[in-house]
């Protein structure tokens, strides 16, 4: 399970939702094995009076918050990482100065998924890549 938060500056970031979903899903599937249909993603474009970032960053910064079932290895994250990280700026023209990834790794037993405890749950892909 991996779910997937976009957050943003609206105007820079709503022309570009469809593609940055697309470039984010398929390097989930390259790096994690996710399925194509397995597709959990939120954005939350904001306007400028509700986002602050660092003045050394443009108004392109994006933050990719990816919260997952714990077990990936730690060279299949970094591969995750250094995938979005390549095909963002070459696709979207977002400089890698602008773009922070975040991952989170919770014990299958912190989730609640179609009736059951994750840890219940059962998966069509591995997680422990």
């Amino acid at each position: 399970m991996v779910q997937v938060k976009v957050t943003g500056y609206a105007q820079q970031l709503n022309p570009i939702k469809a593609q940055l979903s697309d470039i984010i899903h398929s390097c989930l599937q390259e790096a994690f094995g996710i399925p194509e249909n397995k597709r959990f993603q939120r954005f939350f474009p904001l306007a400028s009076d509700d986002f602050y970032y660092p003045t050394d960053r443009s108004d392109k910064y994006t933050i990719i918050e990816i919260v997952m079932f714990e077990g990936r290895s730690v060279p299949t994250k970094k591969k995750l990482t250094r995938l979005l990280l390549e095909r963002i700026p070459q696709t979207l023209g977002i400089s890698v100065e602008d773009i922070e990834i975040a991952m989170f790794d919770l014990p299958k037993h912190n989730w609640g998924i179609r009736g059951v405890p994750g840890d219940e749950l059962v998966l069509n892909y591995s997680v422990d890549t």
